[in-house]
């Protein structure tokens, strides 16, 4: 620990934590250290008002989780162990394994999408507390993926089970140190291939016979499920790629 790290002043604010923080890691933000207080990875003090107060303990332990991700990829169930261990005394910071002993289970999706799995004409109505529930979020992580577009409440202000999945999975993407201003490219990149999805389907939807706007409909089902499969193989071919350069 440096001199200026054992200087640093005992009840510190977030906003304090965070102007420590930032020379060093540029991207580190109040939600991103909210979130990591979230997931059980530092537990700062509290005042009688509500207010975080962190510890020269809690400063270094930041540190110590930021440094795991950005240097070892390490996700945040890794990070979590690692520290549970130098809590009780089994090991220091110097000494805990940077590598996870065993191999982590992967998360699984299914290689393939059908149409029926786009289908849209269900009505389901999970509120907001409903979803940070059964994603295992917190509110203002749900606030960041709604500001970023990612996730889109209805008229009524409910969301629906793809918004639960979506959560979800942004969530464990965050373990791996990808915020939610990362997952805008996602966005982008779904968003071209809806629009050329439509393009295809659009001239269909338009016409006069009684059927058009179903064959339209099932069209856009087809061709978005063949997209997502065509997606999956071209980011498996990528990622292989990378791994062998």
């Amino acid at each position: 620990m440096t001199a200026a790290h054992q200087s640093a002043p005992a009840g510190m604010s977030i906003g304090s934590v965070l102007d420590r923080l930032r020379p060093e890691f540029p991207d580190v933000t109040i939600s991103k250290i909210r979130f990591l207080e979230a997931e059980g990875l530092i537990s700062p003090e509290r005042t009688p008002s509500g207010y975080r107060r962190f510890s020269i303990a809690d400063c270094e332990r930041l540190r110590y989780v930021l440094t795991a991700q950005r240097d070892q990829y390490l996700p945040l169930k890794v990070i979590k162990e690692q520290l549970e261990a130098i809590d009780r005394g089994a090991a220091t910071v110097g000494s805990v394994e940077t590598r996870p002993k065993r191999p982590r289970p992967l998360a699984v999706a299914r290689g393939e999408v059908s149409p029926e799995d786009l289908r849209t004409d269900r009505e389901i109505r999970v509120s907001r507390d409903d979803l940070c529930e059964r994603a295992g979020v917190d509110v203002a992580f749900l606030t960041e993926l709604v500001g970023a577009g990612l996730v889109t409440p209805g008229p009524a202000g409910f969301f629906d089970d793809d918004a639960v999945l979506l959560a979800r999975t942004a969530k464990a993407m965050a373990e791996f140190g990808l915020e939610v201003r990362h997952l805008r490219a996602f966005k982008l990149a779904a968003d071209r291939e809806a629009g050329l999805v439509a393009q295809i389907a659009g001239p269909v939807a338009k016409g006069r016979d009684a059927g058009a706007r179903q064959r339209a409909e099932e069209m856009v089902r087809e061709l978005a499920a063949l997209s997502l499969t065509l997606h999956t193989c071209l980011v498996k071919a990528a990622v292989q790629g990378a791994l062998d350069r």
